[in-house]
């Protein structure tokens, strides 16, 4: 299995090596079942048998030879997992029934290849997709045979037809790549289409794009290479946008399909298992990437000289896409703005949802070839944003009648200072910034300050310390001082 999930394939003898392998697995299997059939027990026994069976078909299967004995070895696996399936505890029968089924489509495949069965490409392709251990081969050698056979089909592909131009294409790689998309595109707007699973279509949209940009780089490397050949680089350039064109058609499809699954899940109660409600804001975003894509593969449309009716036409088209693409963003955007209880910005865009919906339904019916869906759709969209309208317009008259008795309530509640010693924001405290006290936003009681006011550190003069004082030594000023006469007595007293 390491050597057929390479890239390109094993070669002849990285393939050596596998059926190499393979021969020694029979080999062992075999011996394994010899020494069952001696020393173990005849559940054992069988059990062997049928591996053994399963691991000549796998030789045979990725030999390519030998069809009627891979599928009788085939069977005669299915029928012993079959039998022990009725018999055990019940996690034996499950899984000898899981290895039935797995068993299933290569014994289909072997009756295909011999011709006893009609089985379609479309029905290979579903068995490829279905999940197990035997089945690792059997994907593979799918794969393969699928990629050989788009290589034969690719061969008489030629030209690549968008909107009117004929280019041609010479590489075989572009060619296998973009019929390799072509192919899935069918799984995606088939008459089956609607059955698939969102995940799956999800999926396969994956697949396109990763064919449509091999093909573009398989595409620019010839681009690169051409040299001074002017036609040939208009020819690989006029491909190239095309390519393009296409790619940017299919991207606008997922993201629609991410709309739709998104719109499913908009007024959905959340479940047990913890599923994701969508929120107005994400349709916005989506709308937000419809428009990015439709404004850019007009402008690729656009861009180029010569352009035929059918580029004026196909630009026309992606204008009216955004066009409605704008309507049902704004219609998301207003509902956005109402479940925040925005009566005036709701009203006013579900005014301007109308506008654009009306615009939009005049164009279309203009045109012939109009889609009846998106017409159909932009009708439910009218008629919505037009209740919706009326349902905020009475809202915002209710809720304006009613303001004044609940302003008196909110602010009724505003006391000096609150029994809870969390609050830290005061009304004090936010003199300076423009924010209401009372409005529907706010989820705690206002307070207006704390009472009793904390205690706050006062300014005082300061202290002053003389150090130097005492270590000054001045000098004498007895020469500058007036001296006293004394008397006789006054000196002997002194």
């Amino acid at each position: 299995m390491e050597k057929k999930t390479l890239p390109d394939g094993p070669n002849a003898r990285q393939r050596g090596y596998l059926i190499g392998r393979l021969r020694k697995a029979v080999k062992w299997a075999t011996l394994f079942q010899d020494l069952c059939s001696i020393k173990g027990d005849s559940r054992t026994s069988l059990e062997a048998e049928a591996y053994a069976a399963y691991m000549r078909g796998n030789l045979l299967f990725e030999q390519d030879q030998n069809w009627e004995v891979a599928l009788k070895s085939f069977k005669s696996a299915r029928a012993v997992y079959e039998e022990l399936g009725k018999y055990g505890d019940l996690e034996n029968q499950v899984l000898c029934r899981e290895r039935v089924e797995e068993l299933e489509p290569s014994i289909r495949y072997c009756l295909h290849k011999i011709g006893e069965s009609n089985l379609q490409t479309s029905e290979l392709l579903r068995i490829g997709e279905m999940e197990g251990p035997a089945l690792d081969l059997f994907r593979a050698k799918l794969e393969a045979v699928m990629s050989e056979a788009r290589s034969q089909q690719a061969a008489s592909m030629t030209e690549f037809h968008w909107l009117g131009h004929r280019f041609p294409i010479s590489n075989a790689k572009t060619r296998v790549s973009i019929l390799k998309a072509q192919e899935l595109e069918k799984d995606i707007h088939g008459p089956k289409a609607d059955s698939l699973p969102a995940d799956k279509r999800l999926a396969t949209f994956d697949k396109i794009f990763a064919a449509y940009n091999e093909a573009r780089s398989c595409i620019r490397n010839d681009l690169a290479s051409a040299g001074n050949s002017e036609s040939m680089k208009d020819d690989l350039s006029g491909l190239d946008k095309a390519i393009g064109a296409v790619l940017g058609q299919r991207t606008i499809e997922r993201n629609q399909l991410l709309v739709s699954i998104a719109i499913s899940k908009l007024n959905k109660v959340r479940d047990d298992k913890n599923e994701k409600v969508t929120k107005p804001e994400e349709l916005v975003r989506l709308y937000d990437l419809l428009l990015q894509n439709a404004a850019d593969l007009s402008d690729l449309v656009s861009s180029g000289r010569d352009r035929k009716p059918e580029e004026l036409a196909f630009a026309e088209e992606c204008e009216l896409k955004s066009l409605v693409f704008r309507a049902e963003r704004c219609f998301y955007l207003a509902k956005s703005y109402s479940l925040a209880g925005k009566r005036t910005e709701a009203y006013a865009l579900y005014c301007k949802v109308r506008f654009l919906a009306d615009t939009a339904l005049k164009e279309l019916q203009n045109l012939k070839t109009a889609d009846q869906a998106v017409i159909k759709e932009l009708q439910t969209l009218q008629k919505e944003s037009r209740s919706n309208s009326c349902i905020e317009h009475a809202l915002a008259i209710m809720e304006e009648e009613q303001a004044p008795e609940k302003l008196s309530q909110k602010i009724s509640t505003i006391s000096l200072t609150g029994k809870d010693k969390k609050l830290e924001k005061f009304l004090m405290d936010n003199l300076d910034v423009y924010e209401s006290a009372v409005d529907a936003s706010v989820k705690s009681m206002s307070r207006i300050e704390r009472f009793p006011p904390s205690f706050q550190a006062a300014a005082r003069s300061p202290i002053v310390l003389d150090l130097a004082y005492n270590l000054i030594e001045c000098p004498s000023l007895e020469n500058r001082t007036k001296k006293d006469k004394k008397s006789f007595l006054g000196r002997l007293w002194r």
